[in-house]
């Protein structure tokens, strides 16, 4: 639960370091008074976009920074997953804007991105504001709460994961007809490229060996030459090198057996003479090898035009390309003769995907329709108690096709009097009973989801008096089991059933306007209470009152 909030230079705020506590706290002020700067705040450290705007003027940064107990939630794994440090006692989420428009999020001192930090705000903290109750009138949102309390998280992740496949499956089917048409049409042209290209015999490596080759016999006369003019002065004159090299060895051979040092350089000389030998036979072996042929160099140069000539006609760079473009239309070919049987497979496939994932979606609607009969009646007896005596509370579950979330349809009629058919909620509840019905599914939810920290914002607009009460006593059972409960209102008979009272004020300086928020003690608790009943001039029966609605 949120233990503690530290607001620096947020809108109005110049510094807020507030505690909340455990069970059902209310939090109250006059319109325009700061909640919703606060909530704004909140919002913030859940992971939502920053604007400049926000950070107080004259400020070069604002910073929103709250502590959280997670003790009892058992969310240890998100922090591995993320590798972020898990303090269970003391969770610190921070947001930092600054005047240039930089945003920074850190999880317990770890730079975090938003994503992860609204994965975890969405794990901490449900904020029900007004524009929620729209989403009541919604098929997805009336089928989440069903899906929540029918607790079928695992079997509707085992079917999405079905049903991705069978979507895949599908476009895999018309990518291969569409692709197949196509080839049909485009038949001869994609033989005739085929044909060509085989009937090249194209082989890996030969371009390069076709231009080495090429380019030795262009320039024949010059090899020759060069080659001949070496092997003259190695070995074809009387004062080649090998002659005087072989004179050398023989006038070291008189001084070796005189001089023993003479020994190695007449070695050396000797290897240096064999050596000169091979290099004399190899370039009499180019020479016999090194021919001009104009035949052959014709055949070369035809061959090569017409790897050119194919490489432009295919945009080509190399054989091997070329050689890759032959196999891809072969393939083409034979996806086009083999169509029909590839159709008929995948098909089939997709018929036994469709199969796998109505089976799978068929378990989760009967799971739907047990849940959705105890939401029934459970909705039925919350909503009489927060005066609604005559109240039809159903829901509809009818069959569409498979989809993203299984095959089902949900829709929640209402009717607040007996004598009205009940129709689809968002066309015939009025605002305070959107109000009162959003409530009860929460505290339903509750129950069934870990969420340590739930704040309503004026979730009592559109009610009063004993059905104020009914919802602040219902926010407190909420509250209950190590839960957190904070609401934002306005009413006196919520405000005066929290545990914990805080109050927002707006102050004007000689300088700026400022927010404030308090925690109030019993005294400070029956003063704003009796303002709230009477307005700003507290009257003696004010007094009494808030003390009655106290139980002081």
């Amino acid at each position: 639960m949120l233990r503690q909030l530290y607001i620096r230079n947020f809108t109005l705020i110049d510094t807020l370091d507030i505690d909340f506590c455990s069970g059902f706290s209310v939090i109250t002020g006059e319109t325009g008074a700061g909640k919703s700067i606060i909530l704004g705040a909140i919002g913030l450290l859940l992971g939502q976009r920053a604007d400049t705007k926000l950070i107080k003027q004259g400020a070069e940064k604002c910073i929103i920074e709250a502590h959280f107990d997670l003790s009892e939630y058992g969310i240890e794994e998100f922090f591995n997953d993320n590798d972020i440090e898990y303090d269970a006692d003391d969770c610190i989420i921070r947001r930092e804007l600054t005047a240039t428009g930089k945003s920074r999020a850190f999880i317990n001192d770890t730079p975090t991105p938003l994503s992860v930090l609204k994965d975890l705000g969405d794990r901490l903290i449900d904020i029900h504001s007004q524009h929620q109750n729209l989403l009541l009138s919604k098929h997805d949102f009336q089928l989440n709460m069903i899906d929540i309390i029918a607790a079928d998280k695992n079997e509707l992740a085992e079917y999405q994961k079905a049903f991705d496949e069978y979507v895949e499956k599908q476009k895999q089917l018309k990518q291969h007809e569409e692709d197949v048409e196509r080839n049909r049409i485009n038949m001869d042209f994609i033989k005739y490229q085929f044909d060509e290209l085989d009937n090249a015999k194209l082989t890996e490596g030969e371009q390069d060996e076709l231009e080495a080759r090429q380019d030795a016999m262009t320039h024949a006369e010059d090899i020759k030459s060069s080659l001949y003019e070496a092997n003259y002065l190695i070995s074809a004159n009387d004062e080649c090198v090998l002659s005087m090299v072989k004179s050398a060895i023989q006038s070291l051979g008189k001084i070796t057996n005189i001089l023993p040092a003479c020994n190695e350089l007449h070695q050396r000389l000797e290897s240096c003479h064999i050596e000169l030998k091979d290099i004399s036979y190899d370039i009499d072996s180019l020479l016999e090898k090194v021919n001009f042929d104009p035949s052959e160099l014709e055949a070369i140069s035809n061959r090569l035009d017409l790897i050119y000539s194919l490489e432009r006609k295919h945009h080509c760079n190399s054989v091997e390309e070329l050689i890759s473009v032959r196999d891809n239309l072969k393939a083409q070919l034979a996806n086009i003769e083999n169509s029909d049987e590839i159709t008929e497979q995948l098909r089939k496939e997709l018929l036994q995907l469709q199969s796998e994932c109505q089976k799978k979606a068929e378990v989760i609607s009967r799971m739907r329709h047990k849940a959705a009969k105890s939401i029934e009646t459970e909705m039925h007896d919350r909503l009489q108690l927060l005066g609604m005596p005559n109240v039809y509370f159903n829901i509809s579950i009818t069959k569409e096709d498979i989809g993203r979330n299984g095959c089902d349809k949900v829709s929640f009629l209402f009717s607040a009097n007996k004598n009205n058919a009940p129709q689809p909620i968002s066309q015939v509840a009025s605002g305070g009973e959107i109000a009162r019905v959003m409530l009860s599914l929460k505290a339903m939810i509750s129950n069934a989801v870990k969420l340590p920290t739930i704040i309503f914002d004026e979730i009592d607009t559109g009610v009063s008096g004993k059905i104020a009460e009914q919802m602040a006593r219902l926010m407190c059972e909420m509250g209950k089991g190590g839960r957190q409960v904070i609401s934002i209102t306005h009413l006196p008979q919520i405000a005066a059933l929290g545990e914990t009272h805080y109050k927002v004020r707006k102050e004007d300086t000689t300088s700026s306007t400022i927010s404030t928020m308090q925690k109030l003690n019993t005294e400070e608790r029956i003063k704003e209470i009796a303002q709230m009943l009477s307005g700003s001039d507290i009257s003696d029966a004010a007094i009494s009152n808030a003390k009655e609605l106290l139980r002081l």
